[in-house]
């Protein structure tokens, strides 16, 4: 699975944004977070464009205008981000799991598709932007970061 430039960036924009809520800071300008986070500025436009449709950020006009969450940190969950910018979060040739069918010695690729895509979802539905702000990952996500093999290459 490969996560991309855009579903990194639209995290770490909320992320900024989180904790500046926290702070009780005004909304922020995509600037402020785009300099905050070293993300393009134009990129990050279309990504908090998309956050905005997806009800994750609102904007505010004017000279004090900018962006703010448009619900809790701990209520938004890194699922939500990523559908926001990405659409469904694991999908095989574009297609959700459980639109595909194979035939023949392939058949058992379907319920792998599947399974691939439920723990994708456990995951990424059960930690919140708070948890990431507050260095709070669940147990079960922090178990599965530290373990050693995580990152090596077979």
């Amino acid at each position: 699975m490969r996560i991309s430039a855009r579903a990194d960036y639209a995290v770490r924009a909320c992320l900024e944004l989180a904790a500046r809520t926290e702070q009780g800071c005004d909304p922020v300008k995509a600037e402020a977070v785009a300099a905050a986070q070293d993300i393009p500025h134009k990129f990050l436009e279309g990504i908090l464009s998309d956050l905005r449709r997806g009800s994750i950020v609102i904007s505010r006009r004017g000279g004090n205008g900018g962006y703010l969450l448009a619900r809790p940190a701990d209520t938004i969950t890194v699922a939500d981000v990523v559908r926001a910018v990405e659409g469904p979060i694991v999908s095989v040739r574009g297609e959700r799991p459980n639109a595909l069918t194979y035939t023949g010695p392939a058949e058992p690729l379907l319920p792998l598709w599947v399974a691939l895509r439920a723990n994708v979802r456990k995951i990424m539905e059960g930690v919140t932007l708070a948890d990431i702000a507050h260095d709070r990952l669940p147990a079960p996500v922090r178990e599965l970061a530290d373990d050693p093999a995580a990152w090596h290459n077979p």
